[in-house]
């Protein structure tokens, strides 16, 4: 194995173990800071040993091996006292402890990230670290802060956990129902940050990140079956997931909605999730309102369910937005139904929308993304090209920024 593929192996075991190596060191040693360096001292250690020794059969079990030692060499360093010693090493050989009705480390590793003691964006920001394996500096991107507040946010967060003995568990039968919509934010914003990820670094699209926020999702649903906004949120992440495939071109540039090749879609997701919205619609109709991911679970149904860019139904899609922002009334949710004004109403209408969110979205490329094709379309180039200047600059996606450049390029 050359040095080529040993570097894309050690990429991939980040991509796929490293949530599992922190939850599981987290549920040995009770503490996330020591599980999140030990982790990362074991990827470090798989950087200089891998090139020569060759990866490893099972690289998950090495890293998990390698991170459990590192750890129990920085207790020893910290902890000179013979009770400290023998206190880690019965850590680290305890047996199991016993498993609840989901054993799955990672899903308690985010019930301690999302615990409602925290701050909404600090469990976010602490899941996309310990769960999602994101960098400092990519979370700092995702949130449009600077990277030593996020920092600090981060340590805080782990200080607070420590200090206020937050288990390390999923909830009783008794708090679920209150913690999850925590936790549904938190898996919403991962799976947003693989669908469109903002790392300069990184692949445009994160399937590991989608794909683990979809998997979690669907253990959640199993804990709660009749809960709509699960099912909502799950039907939401697989129809925008259908797409991946379609998202992307052969030269890396990101594809628009209205340009993808709907036969590349996947069929199997859309089906799924188109049942999940019939299921919501059902209970909708039986007096249940609709919650947040519901309905942005029926826009995308709309959207998947059109052959044809021409087949969409953007009047419904715009009523659906109406309904969303009463229940959400946000800077974002208004751009995007302006997105669908320009389709309904044209493009003048939409972006007289639009230009009323500046003072909100003035710092987000998609809103100056949505600015330059609106101008596009009404013909102002000189005011377009700026427009694609100022998304392009604040863009963190490779393959966004490609298709702003190029459509930037293409005026006159």
């Amino acid at each position: 194995m050359n040095g080529i593929d040993v570097r894309a192996a050690i990429t991939r075991a980040h991509h796929e173990e490293w949530a599992r190596v922190v939850a599981s060191l987290t549920r040995r040693f009770g503490d996330l800071g020591i599980a999140e360096e030990a982790a990362a001292e074991a990827f470090a250690t798989a950087v200089e040993r891998w090139p020569a020794d060759g990866v490893p059969p099972n690289p998950g079990a090495w890293l998990t091996t390698t991170a459990n030692r590192k750890a129990i060499d920085r207790i020893r360093r910290e902890n000179k006292r013979d009770d400290k010693h023998k206190e880690a090493q019965m850590v680290y050989d305890a047996p199991p402890e016993p498993v609840g009705a989901i054993d799955d480390d990672r899903l308690r590793l985010i019930f301690t990230c999302c615990h409602p003691a925290l701050a909404t964006q600090t469990r976010v920001a602490l899941t996309l670290r310990m769960v999602g394996g994101l960098t400092v500096s990519e979370i700092a991107r995702a949130f449009l802060v600077q990277e030593t507040a996020m920092e600090r946010r981060i340590t805080r967060a782990k200080a607070k956990i420590k200090a206020a003995r937050i288990p390390y568990r999923v909830p009783s039968a008794e708090d679920l129902p209150e913690r999850v919509s925590g936790v549904l934010a938190v898996l919403y914003l991962v799976f947003n940050e693989g669908y469109l990820a903002t790392g300069p670094g990184t692949d445009p699209l994160r399937h590991d990140l989608t794909a683990e926020a979809i998997r979690l999702t669907r253990l959640i649903r199993a804990l709660l079956p009749d809960d709509g906004e699960v099912a909502g949120l799950l039907a939401l992440m697989l129809l925008t997931e259908a797409r991946r495939t379609a998202r992307v071109s052969a030269s890396g540039e990101l594809v628009p909605l209205n340009e993808q090749d709907r036969g590349a879609w996947d069929a199997t997701l859309i089906s799924e999730g188109h049942r999940l919205v019939r299921e919501r619609l059902v209970a909708a109709a039986a007096g249940a309102a609709p919650g947040r991911y519901q309905i942005l679970a029926a826009i995308n149904a709309v959207h998947t369910s059109a052959r044809d860019i021409r087949d969409t139904d953007w009047s419904q899609i715009v009523a659906l937005y109406d309904q969303l922002a009463r229940l959400d009334p946000s800077p974002i949710v208004a751009l995007n139904r302006a997105i669908a004004v320009a389709e309904l109403d044209g493009p003048q209408v939409a972006l007289a929308a639009v230009d009323r969110l500046e003072d909100k979205l003035a710092g987000y490329h998609a809103y100056h993304a949505t600015r330059a094709d609106l101008l596009r379309r009404l013909g102002r180039s000189q005011l377009a090209r700026a427009a694609y200047d100022k998304a392009i600059e604040l863009a963190g996606n490779t393959a966004e920024t490609a298709y702003l450049t190029r459509r930037r390029d293409q005026l006159r």
